[in-house]
């Protein structure tokens, strides 16, 4: 067995070496960038990296695990846009630079001074804590290493570190930093874990992957039980369980490329190099997701999903799907390699058991690139072409409710272990009278894979949606106000040994908006996290008497008010008394017993 795995080693190395179609890095300029930072060069994620409904679109770059490092700009250019946008990017910049390219720094905390009192004024000016301002290209000019912020955790962060990409400033695609010399020393390739094998005359969110495990040898990573793999099935696909690593670096990395070759021939490829945002989400068809909803870890498909609009995957002559209409031994090698063009090679044998027709591509009532209906007596769904990503037949069961006001039955439609790409439209019928007061208060919600909930209005007796999970779906009138916290006790509440206001909001279903108002003006109320609106004493409100106005609407319509009046008086902290010294205590010498 031994000699017969160095054989089939051998010969899939020879041809490997003869085969020259690969795919090419673009070539990116070397050293334009410095590193935005003055601390050593380290990051906590790269391009690449699996996370929730998409790929991580650039670095990840340390500050010392702390906030308030200076960030500078990483080339010459001029800052193009500012933004704060809650539970994402929080506070972030982008600077255009001469070259084409773009350059966005995100999670900060506070901008430049200059940069922050433009910011801070258009908030004002229009009224909202979420802002984002196209900023004209002569009115803040940077130089190469020009301080532009402080580092923080802001938007969606879940600690200090500074988020940076690289974009090409047209259309907006993301591009891998890895590819333009960043001064990160990286020698060490890409780590395989197992492969997985798929039945793709059968969808692949009807079925469990079978693993394959591997072993690294001196040669490159093989099967260690047996290097010919013998199936029955004729259309395979396979997927591999990888992560990369930086010199010097514990953290598990995305992958920047696999490809797989089949009889010496590339069939297609996976590149992790330029992503738009719009894109992002196909990351949902890159993974084995049914795997992953299942409480698996992250499998990436080496093949194209039939429904996957992508440009990651670079196809040649097929989409990597195995056909094997032959019981002959076909040679395998996918091959994987970082952004430094660190590789490794995993070398099989593919070889069908038995002579038979090639089994047909799966069938099913929902297709990819196709629409798809689903009508039932009070529940309907259209989902247009671009949703799904594999064909599949959906589950659906209809339930009564006994929720307080509810207007409509519980419809289960699937699961979470199907992914969808695109916006499809849900429609439900009431099963109550509605009454005219509800008319007005009416939301639909989602409930599965988290939870989503949107007002919608009756047509007739249906109710409308869009959304992105399968899951379970009720609409209900929601007549309930959102509830808010009390600024403090007393007529005139007594704020000035307080550096701050806080406020966090709750609804059954959700928070649209909040404002506050000082003395009649709109008073800026920070929303970094999504749920505690927090003002910060500043010279908007200055010593004195004030009155405070909160107003909360929730996703239904209904609105909350309180108001206050507080006092601000100049705070002096008491000064602890030191505690009384204790009078020595004397210690009376035993006396001596007699002898």
């Amino acid at each position: 067995m031994r000699k017969a795995v160095q054989v089939v080693i051998a010969t899939l190395l020879m041809a490997g070496a003869l085969n020259a179609q690969t795919y090419r890095n673009p070539a990116y300029p070397q050293g334009y960038f410095r590193w935005p930072l003055d601390l050593r060069p380290e990051i906590v994620a790269n391009m690449g990296e699996l996370r929730p409904n998409h790929w991580h679109m650039g670095l990840d770059m340390r500050t010392a695990q702390k906030v308030d490092q200076r960030v500078y700009a990483a080339a010459d250019g001029y800052v193009a846009f500012a933004g704060v946008r809650p539970l994402s990017f929080g506070r972030f910049l982008i600077i255009n630079h001469p070259n084409g390219l773009s350059t966005l720094y995100a999670h900060l905390n506070t901008f430049n001074p200059e940069i922050e009192a433009y910011v801070t004024s258009e908030q004002y000016r229009q009224e909202s804590w979420a802002v984002e301002l196209t900023i004209p290209a002569g009115k803040f000019p940077v130089k190469k290493g020009d301080f532009i912020s402080y580092s923080g955790t802001t938007g969606g962060s879940q600690g200090p570190h500074v988020h940076f990409e690289i974009i090409d400033t047209r259309s907006g695609k993301r591009l891998n930093p890895l590819l333009f010399g960043m001064p990160l020393a990286d020698n060490v390739p890409p780590i395989l874990t197992r492969m997985a094998m798929y039945d793709r005359s059968r969808s692949v969110y009807e079925q469990a992957p079978v693993f394959l495990t591997v072993k690294k040898t001196d040669s490159g990573y093989v099967l260690p039980r047996d290097p010919v793999i013998r199936t029955p099935l004729s259309r395979v696909s396979f997927a591999i369980d990888a992560f990369d690593r930086i010199s010097g670096s514990p953290n598990q990395d995305g992958i920047y490329k696999a490809a797989l070759y089949v009889d010496n021939i590339l069939q297609t490829a996976f590149v992790i190099d330029s992503i738009g945002y719009e894109d992002t989400r196909y990351m949902n068809a890159q993974i084995d997701y049914r795997y992953k909803a299942n409480g698996g870890g992250y499998l990436q498909h080496v093949s194209k999903m039939p429904g996957d609009r992508s440009r990651v995957y670079h196809t040649y002559g097929g989409d990597g799907t195995v056909l094997l209409a032959d019981t002959l031994p076909h040679q395998v090698r996918i091959e994987i390699a970082d952004a430094k063009a660190n590789t490794i090679n995993l070398l099989f044998a593919l070889q069908r058991s038995s002579e038979g027709p090639v089994a047909p591509a799966p069938t099913g009532s929902f297709m990819p690139e196709m629409v798809n209906i689903l009508e039932k007596p009070d529940f309907e769904v259209y989902m247009p072409e671009g949703c799904l990503y594999d064909v599949f037949t959906p589950t659906y069961s209809r339930s009564n409710s006994s929720a307080s006001m509810s207007i409509t039955a519980i419809h289960q439609l699937h699961n979470e272990t199907v992914p969808v790409q695109e916006e499809y439209t849900v429609r439900l019928k009431t099963d109550k009278i509605i009454e005219d007061a509800w008319k007005d208060r009416l939301v639909l919600r989602r409930t599965g894979k988290g939870s989503s909930v949107q007002k919608t209005r009756l047509q007739g007796n249906w109710l409308t949606g869009k959304f992105r999970d399968f899951g379970s779906f009720q609409a209900f009138a929601d007549l309930q106000p959102p509830s808010v916290n009390e600024l403090g006790k007393g007529d005139t509440v007594n704020l000035s040994a307080a550096r701050s206001i806080a406020f966090t909001p709750s609804d059954d279903f959700g928070i649209k908006s909040f404002r506050a108002e000082l003395n009649g003006k709109w008073l800026r109320f920070t929303n970094d996290k999504g749920r505690t609106f927090i003002y910060i004493f500043d010279e908007r409100c200055p010593l004195g008497t004030h009155h405070l106005k909160v107003t909360v609407e929730d996703i239904a319509g209904n609105v909350t008010t309180k108001e206050w009046w507080f006092k601000r008086e100049a705070y002096v902290a008491p000064v602890k008394k030191a505690p009384a010294k204790k009078a020595p205590v004397r210690k009376t010498p035993a006396k001596k017993g007699k002898r």
